[in-house]
Order: structure tokens, then sequence, then C-alpha cells
């Protein structure tokens, strides 16, 4: 792969993260500031910042986020997109007036050092000649299981009270992973302009599995919150979603890899969930001032 398309995907799938956090940023500043209004709806669509914090959660970065995908394949984008709790964390500082910990800045230079090492891994898909045809087993079979984890987690949750958050992360992080890999081959379909029976197929499935784990994906989160804290909860949401990445890139597309980018993105990914369990509290945090 060209060695520009390479790093111009790595860095929108860095801003789609830092623009989808910052977003959520403005958008919980203003609900705070809002908080107990009688027209509190109204007010927050009538608020300009509230409004751009909208459109770059939901316009700016996923337009960047689906760019990536195309430029470099799902293998490295959720990694680089945790690039966001960065922002999150030395955000919500100025919004809520405190001073950031030592263990925060610890998780924020882990998650440095991990993005790095991804970034150098260079575990790109080239989605450009890239034949789904070729891939629907593989990818079939990578959906079957993650849905039937799923499914375990969720009846798990529902049998065991004392772990039923952490069940529903993880449930919602499983789907938030089929979420960022089926995106991949929808977007193949528009860039290679292949409207074949069998793509159409593969364009159908891709998006019909885009709506439910997106429903999924949230609802169930929120299940989680009310049984437990945000602060555990989100980083172990985030367990599926850095290792799924793994396993599409070396087991679903097959693909192959020098053994030290094998090691980059092993440490990278590592690190990467160390530092979202350390930055966990902050988005916790960031969590209450909506209530």
């Amino acid at each position: 792969m060209d060695p520009m398309i390479y790093f111009l995907g790595v860095i929108l799938a860095i801003l789609s993260g830092i623009a989808n956090n910052f977003g959520t940023l403005l958008q919980k500043k203003v609900v705070n500031e809002h908080k107990g209004d009688e027209e509190f709806l109204k007010n927050l669509a009538r608020n300009k910042i509230w409004l751009f914090g909208l459109i770059l959660q939901l316009v700016i970065g996923a337009i960047f986020f689906m760019v990536a995908q195309l430029l470099i394949g799902p293998a490295l984008v959720p990694g680089l997109m945790a690039a966001g709790l960065i922002v999150l964390a030395l955000g919500s500082v100025k919004i809520l007036g405190e001073t950031l910990k030592r263990d925060e800045y610890i998780g924020i230079i882990i998650m440095v050092i991990g993005i790095l090492l991804l970034g150098f891994s260079e575990l790109s898909i080239p989605t450009e000649t890239l034949n789904l045809l070729d891939y629907v087993f593989t990818m079939s079979t990578f959906t079957v299981i993650l849905t039937l984890c799923a499914i375990m987690c969720k009846v798990a949750a529902n049998r065991i009270e004392r772990v039923k958050a952490l069940l529903l992360a993880i449930f919602s992080g499983l789907m938030i992973s089929l979420t960022n890999f089926w995106i991949s081959p929808l977007m193949t379909v528009f860039e290679q302009m292949n409207f074949t029976p069998g793509y159409i197929a593969i364009f159908i499935t891709a998006s019909v599995i885009l709506i439910l784990t997106n429903i999924f994906g949230i609802t169930e989160l929120q299940k989680a919150f009310t049984a437990g804290q945000a602060s555990n909860l989100i980083p172990v949401q985030q367990v599926p979603i850095q290792i799924t990445p793994i396993f599409i890139y070396f087991f679903v597309f097959l693909q192959t890899a020098h053994p030290i980018a094998f090691v980059f993105i092993s440490i990278g990914i590592a690190l990467i969930i160390i530092s979202s369990f350390l930055l966990g509290k902050r988005q916790a945090q960031m969590e209450e001032i909506q209530k």
C-alpha cells in the first residue's frame, strides 16, 4: 500500500475518535447548562454549540471513520479511534474544573504509545482490490461466533445478577465490534461500484447487521449503566472492540504480516486496553453531568 494512503487512513481514524469524543464533550457541556429547563429539548436544538457537537459526532466523525475504513480496512481503525479518550480526559478538565490525576496522566502516555505502535504495525487491508465473495465463509463464521458469544453474555446476564453489568458491557462491545467490522464490506461495495447479485446480498446483510448491532449495542450499555459504574464498564466494553480487529485481519481476511508487525499490534492493543481502564473514571464523570 502507498505509504501516503496508509498515513492518511491512520490520521483520519485518529481524527474520527477525536471528533466523536469532542462532539460528545460539547453536547454534554450544554446539557449540563440547561438541566432543569422547562423546554429542555427545544433549548438544546437551538443551541449552536450543542448542534456543532452533534455534527462533529454524527457527521464529521462518521465520515472520517468510513473513509479510514476504505483506506486501511477494519484492522486498525477501532484502536486508533481510542485517541478520542485523550480528548475526553483533557476536555473534561475544562468542563468539570478538575485536574488530571497521576493515573490519568499515565493513561494518556500509555494511550499515545499504544496508538503509535498500531500505526507502526501497518496492518492494512487493501479493500479496493478485495473480492468479498472469497471471504463469505470466514465473514459469516466470524459474525456467527461473535453473535453466539453475545447471546451467551445476554443469557448469563439475565441469570447472574452479580456480574450482570459486566456481561452487558461485554455484550455491547461485541455488538460494536460487529458494527466496526461490517462497515468495511458495506463501504467496499461502494468503493468498487460492484452491484452484482453477490455484492448486493453482502450490502443488504451489512445494512441489516449495522442497524441491529447499533441498536443492541447502545441499549444494552445503558442497561449496564443502571447496574454498575461507568468507570468500570466502559473499559470492559473496549476489550472486545480492541481485540477483534486482530482476528479480522488474520482469520477473516486471511492476511499475513511480518512478526514485528504482529508484536507491534499486540502490544499496542494491550496498552490501549490498559489506558482505557485508567481513563475510564474520567468518562464516568462525563456521564454524571447529564444526570
